[in-house]
């Protein structure tokens, strides 16, 4: 299991949160201030059963024409069930379904392509200089990776052999999983499904960086330094203090507190993470640098297009994108259209 664990991992980490666009998959986390050595020791409640999620913001252009927009979360409840009559209704009225903004890899290799991958993925997922965890982290930062390792995933020799991002971003799933937070969203399958019923296809928004040789790209991973300590310990600083927040702010979607999920939109580890990958010699010769902001100029077009031509759009947007400033909100409202909060 922990193999397969790893290899899923190392294959996704290896080509920049690899291979299936992991950088809004891996959304913005709460970064709390830590008080001095200590570790959460209960865990959080999170709820379960069937929830409403939140309302919708609504953007309108001069014409009223209206673009609905559900903000997203990540990670949700692992036992939530969403009661998504708004959006449904939403969707059955909609001439358009918008993707969710974001960037991601596009190797036209096939699941088997993938397989005969993911050794060099995995060998990619190592230190280059074949160093271990405990011969690359400072002495406290590594004690802490020690005690929170045992904690959440336990005997695994295999991880201290792994690149710090490739360790944390194991470490932060198996922590999420304790404490019934799952790493799936229930939202795209509810999207997915009214949207085939109403004989709509969602319309992809992503950025998708063609890789034409991914074996040529995986050597320059394995040969590639990361800068990637400051995400290593931000992902710590979240699975030590943060677990009650991002429990918080999962319970406030899934119950509709629009006024919490603005309060916990902040941005965490997920901006070290990428810069580790994206400012690294593989993401400067790969085009990663600005990637995100890339994102978000090509989802607000498509999203001025559709307002134009659709009396009625769909759309989601995960909300600390959505809410922060000069965030998706903020650059709608400058091109000129109306925006409605949630009731």
């Amino acid at each position: 299991m922990a193999n397969s664990v790893r290899a899923r991992t190392a294959l996704m980490v290896s080509m920049a949160l690899l291979l299936s666009g992991a950088a809004q998959a891996q959304a913005p986390m709460p970064t709390p201030t830590p008080a001095a050595g200590d570790v959460i020791d209960l865990a959080p409640v999170v709820v379960s059963g069937e929830q409403p999620g939140p309302g919708m913001w609504q953007v309108r252009n001069s014409a009223g024409h209206a673009l609905w927009i559900l903000g997203t979360v990540s990670p949700l409840p692992a036992k939530l069930e969403w009661r998504a009559d708004e959006v449904q209704a939403v969707i059955g009225s909609a001439q358009q379904v918008l993707g969710s903004p974001g960037w991601g890899f596009d190797a036209d290799v096939g699941f088997f392509g993938r397989l005969t991958l993911v050794p060099s993925a995995l060998k990619a997922a190592r230190d280059p200089d074949g160093r271990t965890l405990r011969e690359v982290l400072p002495p406290d930062l590594y004690a802490r990776w020690e005690r929170l390792k045992q904690r959440h995933i336990g005997r695994d020799g295999g991880i201290e052999k792994d690149r710090p991002l490739v360790a944390a971003t194991q470490l932060y799933a198996a922590a999420l999983k304790d404490v019934g937070l799952g790493r799936s969203s229930p939202v795209s399958k509810v999207v997915q499904k009214a949207a085939k019923a109403h004989g709509l296809k969602p319309v992809p928004t992503r950025v998708e960086i063609k890789i034409a040789d991914p074996r040529q790209a995986l050597k320059e991973v394995r040969g590639t330094a990361l800068q990637d300590l400051e995400c290593f310990r931000r992902t710590l600083d979240v699975v030590e203090h943060g677990l009650p927040l991002l429990a918080e702010r999962a319970n406030a979607w899934s119950v509709g507190d629009v006024d919490a999920l603005q309060r916990l939109a902040v941005e965490g580890q997920y901006v070290a993470c990428v810069d580790a990958v994206a400012n690294s010699d593989f993401g400067r010769r790969r085009g990663l640098t600005d990637v995100d902001a890339q994102a978000q100029r090509k989802w607000l077009g498509m999203a001025s297009d559709a307002l134009g031509r659709n009396a009625v759009t769909f759309a989601t947007v995960p909300v600390s994108s959505l809410v922060s400033p000069g965030g998706y909100l903020e650059q709608l409202r400058a091109r000129g259209y109306e925006v409605q909060a949630p009731d």
